[in-house]
């Protein structure tokens, strides 16, 4: 599986990214989100849905950017047991796939986002909506120009057996965060100008403290791998990681008109709520790259 990152539109003032995961042999896209921001945070909203409803691949190859060789990322495919490979700097040989996928998006969804659709865009969530419509109505249902077949067809028909899902514990499990301190005498430990308590039984030993970025009032002590408790907040100056930075919406915008991309969103609505069928989708369609 491949990822990358491609520049999206301006919603609301501020710049979009979007993170996308592709399937090597079937060019299906088994996770993409458009985010305020080119990070881990956005990149974990991205790769957390995609295992969930995709499966556990064995690798995922990456780039260098700074969101993927972040230590979360690291720790996340240790968990899960995925192969985590960044291509060489300066030889972007293997990331051609999705190079012609984001190519595709800048011809096919990006082309249909005028600066009068973006402006009725309130945020980000109906950004990603619409995406998700194009994606699954027309992108995974059009022949690829490369592979001869729509790519949910060939995705479904050349997986000997479905990926294994990750159980709800262990995916909470690989998107937490950690990091290592050493308890003080006093019994306690230091998080980002936090301070917690922990058992005094602690008191001189490297531990590792994980945690939800987007909340640092529970954070669980672990101790050469096995559980040690919580730590109780003592002093609580900062409730999110600094890098868990939320994405506010936008203030709304009256909408009018109906357009191509709300004529997708509408199929992509009717057909989850009965479930999609894909063969009944499969036709000819646009050719793609």
């Amino acid at each position: 599986m491949d990822r990358d990152a491609l520049h999206g539109p301006r919603i609301g003032g501020r710049k979009t990214y979007l993170f996308a995961f592709i399937d090597d042999h079937s060019r299906a896209i088994v996770g993409h989100r458009f985010g305020f921001a080119e990070d881990t945070v956005r990149l974990a909203a991205a790769l957390r849905p995609a295992l969930s409803a995709r499966g556990v691949p064995e690798p995922i190859y990456v780039d260098n950017g700074s969101a993927f060789v972040d230590t979360w990322l690291l720790r996340a495919c240790a968990s899960l047991a995925i192969r985590l490979t960044h291509s060489k700097p300066g030889r972007p040989q293997g990331r051609g796939k999705i190079e012609r996928f984001f190519r595709t998006v800048r011809d096919q969804f990006l082309v249909e986002l005028d600066d009068e659709r973006v402006g009725r865009i309130e945020h980000l969530t109906e950004l990603n909506r619409l995406f998700t419509a194009w994606v699954e109505t027309v992108y995974h249902r059009t022949v690829h120009s490369e592979t001869g077949q729509p790519p949910i067809e060939r995705w479904l028909g050349s997986i000997p057996r479905p990926l294994p899902l990750p159980s709800p514990a262990d995916l909470r499990e690989a998107f937490l965060w950690s990091e290592f301190r050493t308890v003080t005498k006093t019994a306690t430990v230091s998080l980002h100008g936090n301070s917690y308590e922990v058992d005094p039984m602690l008191t001189g030993t490297r531990v590792e403290l994980v945690f939800d970025p987007f909340d640092l009032t529970r954070i669980e002590v672990r101790a050469a791998g096995r559980a040690a408790g919580s730590a109780v907040p003592h002093r609580l100056g900062r409730h999110t990681h600094p890098k868990a930075t939320p994405e506010i919406p936008a203030p709304p915008a009256p909408q009018t008109g109906i357009d191509y991309l709300k004529v997708l969103d509408q199929t992509h609505n009717a057909n989850t709520a009965q479930g999609i069928n894909y063969s009944s989708l499969m036709d000819d369609g646009r050719g793609q790259e």
